[in-house]
């Protein structure tokens, strides 16, 4: 797992580097008012580096309060942390 962030001021909470060789990108919210700006975090950071290092097998908005998980019509999931685990 990784942080990442470039001298042009991206940056994104989380890059995990999967099993398979893939990569995902997550952001870490305290609640759902951030949701769209993390979700432009992330697509940024795709639309930067997916030629060099391939798309991302999933785009995660993560967040600290209950309740639903969803996909956005742009790809990037929406997910409580509370889904996570017990």
């Amino acid at each position: 797992m990784f942080h990442y962030r470039d001298n042009t001021g991206l940056e994104v909470d989380e890059i995990i580097v999967l099993d398979d060789g893939g990569w995902a990108a997550v952001e870490v919210k305290m609640g759902t008012s951030k949701v769209d700006d993390a979700a432009s975090n992330l697509l940024k950071l795709k639309a930067k580096v997916a030629d060099e290092v391939g798309a991302p097998s999933f785009l995660m908005v993560l967040y600290a309060t209950n309740g639903l998980a969803y996909t956005r019509p742009d790809g990037v999931m929406v997910v409580p942390i509370d889904l996570l685990g017990p």
